[in-house]
C-alpha cells in the first residue's frame, strides 16, 4: 500500500505538492502562535523577580507596572525625595531601588538609578545583572547600556551619548551641553533592561539643573564642570522597587504606603499585577490561537477537496486493483493511508518551516518587540497539537475512503459519457 501511495503521489505531483504546502503553512501558523504565546508568558514572568513591592504615584497597578518595569507609558506624577527617604526607613524594608524616568536616547528609555540597582535587581528567577564590557557607573555622567541599545546603535566603551528630553522616539530638545560617556554594557537579559540606558540619579538631576517646567531657562546655562561641583541630590523620583526582610510584612507595608499622608502613593505586588496584565491580553491570545486552528481546518479541508475531486478519475484505478485481488478494505486503507501520509508530510514540512522562520526572524523580533523566542525542542503541548493534526488528517481521509469503498467493481469499470 505504501508503494502504491507513492506511485499515486507521483502521478498527481502538482496536487500533492499544493496539499502538502497548504498543510505545512497551517501547521507553521499553529505552532508559531503557540510558541510566541509560550515565550511571551515566560518573558513576562522573567522580567522581574525578587522584588516584593513597586511604589509609584497613585494611578493604577497596570500603569505603574508598565512604566516602571516595561518602560511603557509615563507616570502621572513623581515621588518626592523626602517621601522616598522616609518610606525606605520603614523597619520592614530591607532594600530599595529608586528609578527616574522621562528622558530618552534615540528612541530608548533613559533610567536614572543608583548602584543598588546592580546589587539587588533580579530577573528570570533570581539572576543578577552582569556587565559584559566595562564597569558600572561611578560618576554623574557615566552611562551603562543595555545589550540591545549597544548592539543596535553600535556603541562601545568611552563613546559619548546625548540624552534627549522626553520619552518619544523623536525629540527636538536635547541635553547636548552635558554629554554622557559609555562606561559599561550589560549582558543580554531578554527583558526591558536590554532596551534601557542606565545613568545615576545625580546625572538626571545634573542635566535638568538649569531647566524648569520641561524647558531650559533662558540665559542660565550651567556648564558640565560647574554642575559637578553643585549639590545633585535628586528632588524627585518616578518610582522605586523594594525588598522586604520578611514577605509576611508585604501587605502591612503595602497598606502603609497606600495610606501615606504626605502624598498620594501606590504600592503594588509585581506578581499580582503581572497576572492581571496577562489576564487582560489572554483573550487576544486565545482568539489568535483559535484563528490558527481554523487555518489548520482550512488546510485539511483543501486536502479533502483534492481527494474527493480525484475520486471519479481514480474509479478505474481502484476497479483494476479490485479485479486483481484487492479487497474493498485494501482500497479504503489506500485512500486513508494517502491522507495520513499527506498530513504527516505537511506537519514535518510545517515544523521545518517554523524553525527556519525562527532562525531568520529571531534577531528582528528581539530588536523590534524585545521578545526572545527560544529555538528549542518541541514541547509536549506542541507534540500533542501535531498529533491532533495527524489524527484529523486520518479521519478526513475516511470520507473519500468510504466513498471509494462503496463503489462496486462494475461501477468502476463503467465508462461514463
Amino acid at each position: 500500500m505504501f508503494a502504491l501511495a507513492l506511485k499515486s503521489f507521483r502521478n498527481r505531483k502538482f496536487t500533492t505538492i499544493l496539499t502538502i504546502v497548504s498543510i505545512s503553512l497551517s501547521v507553521t501558523l499553529l505552532l508559531g502562535v503557540e510558541r510566541i504565546r509560550k515565550e511571551t508568558r515566560t518573558s513576562f514572568a522573567n522580567t522581574i523577580s525578587g522584588t516584593d513591592l513597586i511604589v509609584g504615584a497613585r494611578s493604577g497597578p497596570l500603569p505603574l507596572l508598565l512604566y516602571s518595569v516595561f518602560r511603557i507609558g509615563n507616570a502621572t506624577n513623581n515621588i518626592s525625595w523626602e517621601s522616598y527617604q522616609e518610606i525606605r526607613r520603614n523597619p520592614n524594608i530591607n532594600w530599595t531601588i529608586p528609578i527616574s524616568l522621562g528622558d530618552s536616547h534615540r528612541g530608548y528609555r533613559v533610567m536614572g538609578t543608583n548602584t543598588d540597582y546592580f546589587e539587588f535587581f533580579r530577573f528570570a528567577g533570581g539572576r543578577r545583572l552582569e556587565i559584559a564590557d566595562g564597569r558600572i557607573f561611578k560618576g554623574a555622567f557615566d552611562a551603562v547600556l543595555g545589550a540591545e541599545v549597544a548592539q543596535s546603535l553600535d556603541y562601545h566603551i568611552d563613546d559619548p551619548i546625548i540624552i534627549a528630553h522626553g520619552a518619544g522616539e523623536v525629540s527636538f530638545v536635547n541635553h547636548d551641553d552635558k554629554p554622557f560617556k559609555v562606561v559599561g554594557i550589560l549582558e543580554k537579559t531578554g527583558t526591558p533592561v536590554d532596551r534601557t540606558v542606565h545613568v545615576l540619579l545625580e546625572g538626571i538631576e545634573a542635566i535638568h539643573i538649569d531647566w524648569k517646567d520641561g524647558a531650559p531657562l533662558p540665559g542660565s546655562s550651567i556648564s558640565q564642570d560647574k554642575v559637578l561641583k553643585m549639590d545633585l541630590t535628586p528632588r524627585a523620583i518616578t518610582a522605586f522597587f523594594l525588598g522586604l526582610k520578611s514577605r509576611i510584612a508585604a501587605f502591612g507595608v503595602q497598606r502603609f504606603v497606600n495610606e501615606y499622608p504626605k502624598e498620594p502613593l501606590l504600592a503594588i505586588l509585581p506578581g499580582v499585577a503581572l497576572q492581571e496584565l496577562w489576564d487582560l491580553i489572554s483573550m487576544a491570545e486565545k482568539a489568535l490561537l483559535a484563528v490558527s486552528g481554523f487555518v489548520v481546518v482550512v488546510g485539511l479541508s483543501g486536502m479533502l477537496i483534492a481527494l474527493m475531486t480525484s475520486l471519479n478519475e481514480r474509479r478505474r484505478e481502484m476497479a483494476i486493483l479490485r479485479s486483481v485481488g484487492a479487497r474493498p478494505v485494501h482500497v479504503f486503507s489506500l485512500i486513508v493511508g494517502e491522507s495520513a501520509m499527506l498530513t504527516f508530510l505537511g506537519v514535518i514540512a510545517g515544523v521545518g518551516l517554523l524553525y527556519g522562520l525562527l532562525l531568520v526572524s529571531q534577531p528582528l523580533i528581539i530588536t523590534r518587540f524585545g521578545l526572545f523566542i527560544a529555538i528549542g525542542g518541541l514541547s509536549t503541548y506542541e507534540l500533542i497539537l501535531m498529533g491532533v493534526v495527524c489524527l484529523a488528517g486520518c479521519l478526513i481521509g475516511m470520507i473519500p475512503g468510504y466513498q471509494i469503498y462503496r463503489y462496486s467493481l462494475a461501477d468502476g469499470m463503467t465508462i461514463r459519457i
